[in-house]
């Protein structure tokens, strides 16, 4: 008995996981997967693209990713990047490194999230997180820290200075009397016209902000542009995400 042959268009289903390039690179000595960038978007239509399951094939069928914290935007950055992340991103559009905080009295990086999944902003809740004060700025787990106004400057000023400010440490979230990768990226054989830190002034009331980076200015005097303005909806610019472990990563075997 024979089958009745249908003839005509077969659509390709959607595929579970979308495909997505992956970037190993050094953080803290460790191998550290994170996404190629999302966007360019705000950085909360960024989030919200890296929700959902994705793969990069062979080797991770199934890939789910979380936003990647200062350091970790940084590590990312810093790796060939004069290669990748500056042609890529920073001479484009902004890199959004992360949540940050502007009080009256200095910055916090990547605040803990409250149970709604927002970052926490109130200054009393943020000062009573426990941290450890290195070389005049505190830092904490995952990631979390603060930096005094007074511990680094703001407005133009060059490489070596930006990367030994408070700033750029808890950035970067290093004991290290000076961030490392920030130096690297900063360099003036890089950008020859030197650092610009704006939009990091003293508010009364705490700002949830995107610390973000860019390159600005001509080919033959370019300058890095360390930004902290933002709330998370104005302004496009490029996020990287995190490889997850766990779920996603037990799913693979």
């Amino acid at each position: 008995m024979s089958t009745k042959t249908l003839y005509g268009l077969i659509e390709p289903a959607e595929p579970e996981c979308k495909p997505r390039a992956l970037l190993v690179v050094p953080h803290r000595n460790e191998p550290l997967i994170v996404s190629s960038q999302f966007g360019p978007n705000n950085y909360l239509n960024n989030l919200q693209e890296m929700q959902g399951n994705f793969s990069c094939l062979p080797k991770y069928p199934l890939i789910q990713f979380r936003p990647a914290t200062t350091s970790e935007s940084i590590s990312a950055a810093a790796y060939e990047f004069e290669k990748r992340a500056k042609p890529q991103i920073l001479d484009k559009n902004w890199l959004q490194l992360g949540w940050g905080v502007r009080t009256s009295e200095g910055v916090f990086a990547n605040p803990p999230k409250d149970s709604q999944g927002k970052p926490i902003i109130d200054e009393k809740t943020l000062k009573a997180i426990k941290t450890k004060k290195v070389n005049g700025i505190y830092l904490g787990d995952n990631d979390f820290g603060f930096a005094p106004y007074e511990t680094f400057k703001q407005g133009l000023q060059d490489s070596e200075d930006f990367a030994e400010g408070g700033l750029a440490r808890v950035l970067e979230h290093t004991e290290d009397k000076i961030a490392k990768n920030l130096k690297y990226i900063s360099k003036p054989e890089i950008y020859t016209a030197g650092v610009d830190v704006w939009n990091f002034r003293s508010v009364k009331e705490p700002v949830l902000i995107v610390p973000a980076l860019d390159s600005y200015g001509d080919q033959d005097d370019r300058r890095l542009g360390v930004y902290g303005y933002g709330h998370g909806d104005y302004r496009g610019g490029c996020a990287f995400g995190v490889r997850k472990t766990g779920e996603a990563s037990r799913a693979e075997k």
